[in-house]
This record gives C-alpha cells, sequence and structure tokens, in this order.
C-alpha cells in the first residue's frame, strides 16, 4: 500500500509537470511501464519500519528527475523532434506498443504558453526546480501520511488488544480470601508474617529398641 501510494504520487506529479512544462503528451505505454518499474523500486526500498522526511525526500526526487529523463526521452522517440508517429526501424523494434496512447492531452492543450517555454534555453532549469521543489512538498505530504498512519494503526492495536490484556490480568491475579470480619491491623500483620516450618508439629518418636538395633 505505501509503495502504490508513492508510485502514484510521483508518476503524478512527474507527468503532470512533464505535460504541462513541455505543451505534449506523454506515451501511455510507457507511462505505464515507468510506473511498474518505480513501484517496484519503491516496494523493494519500503520496509516494515516507519520512514523520516529525508528518507521519502532521498527517493522521491531522484525517481521524479529519473521520470522526467524517461519522459523526454519518449516523447523524442515516439513523436520525433516534430512530434510524428514512430516509423521505420523503431517500429520493427517494438516501440510503437510502447508509444501507443496519449496520456495527458487535455492538459498539454491548456498550457497556451507551452511551446513558447520548451523552445526557451531556461526550460530545462524549469523543470529541473519544478520537479524539485514539488517533490519536496510531496515529501512532506506522504511524510505526514505515514505519521498518521501509523498513529491510526498504533491506536487501533490497543484498542482491539485491550480486552483481551484485561482479561489475562484478571486470570493471572490471585484471588482474595475473605475472612468474613475484617481484622484489626495487628492481626492482619501477624498473620502476614511468615512462620518456621513444624511449628506444629509433635515429636513422639524415641530412641530405637534394642532389639531393632
Amino acid at each position: 500500500m505505501r509503495a502504490a501510494v508513492f508510485t502514484a504520487l510521483c508518476i503524478s506529479l512527474s507527468a503532470g509537470a512533464h505535460v504541462l512544462l513541455s505543451a505534449n503528451p506523454l506515451p501511455l505505454g510507457m507511462l505505464a511501464a515507468l510506473s511498474a518499474g518505480v513501484f517496484a523500486v519503491a516496494f523493494l526500498l519500503a520496509g516494515r519500519r516507519e520512514r523520516g522526511y529525508w528518507s521519502i525526500a532521498a527517493l522521491l526526487v531522484p525517481l521524479e528527475l529519473a521520470a522526467d529523463t524517461v519522459f523526454t526521452t519518449g516523447q523524442h522517440t515516439c513523436y520525433g523532434q516534430s512530434g510524428g508517429p514512430v516509423a521505420g526501424s523503431m517500429r520493427s523494434l517494438g516501440l510503437d506498443l510502447l508509444c501507443s496512447g496519449e496520456f495527458g492531452t487535455p492538459l498539454a492543450r491548456m498550457t497556451a504558453r507551452g511551446e513558447a517555454l520548451a523552445g526557451t534555453a531556461a526550460s530545462p532549469w524549469l523543470l529541473l526546480g519544478a520537479h524539485v521543489g514539488v517533490g519536496l512538498v510531496a515529501a512532506a505530504w506522504l511524510r505526514r501520511g505515514e505519521a498518521a498512519l501509523a498513529g491510526l494503526l498504533r491506536a487501533a492495536a490497543a484498542v482491539a488488544f485491550r480486552p483481551l490484556l484485561l482479561a489475562v490480568a484478571i486470570v493471572t491475579v490471585a484471588p482474595v480470601r475473605s475472612t468474613g470480619r475484617p481484622g484489626r491491623r495487628s492481626d492482619r500483620t501477624r498473620a502476614a508474617r511468615p512462620r518456621p516450618h513444624l511449628l506444629h508439629s509433635v515429636l513422639r518418636r524415641g530412641p530405637p529398641c534394642p532389639a531393632a538395633a
């Protein structure tokens, strides 16, 4: 579950920022393949313990930048510099399967200044700054969500096991015998003192008989 949430956030942020700043859609097949790769990495590094902010950010930001590089390569490979489809030797290698479908076409159409921005020399730095800034904010959001989930699980475990703990405590506590009336404090203190062994024993055995000897 943690790896799935991480993958959904990483891919959606990276793909959305890339489509907005490049004003071009993304190949749907390449997006699905990259999502599977990010999920595998997140699943291997998720672990069982709660992760801190810098641990999440150290994985989220590099994966976002790697996804942006893959998206740029995919756009150039699938659509070309002029936006044409895959043809020639690329189609024979099976890249047309990765280039099937389009993701973010309505979002790309909404960016009216995207074409002018994509052709400027500052566009790579804008992409880098956007990915790093959004990645740090998303890491903080994931950290808060993970802390909230861990607290919720601890509270649920405490509520679920509390009746069992009470039952175990009732069974393990020794029952207190009632004497009918409360005695005096001196009697209770005297009764609580440990007594020596064989206090009420009567020794009736004498020396052995001579015949038996």
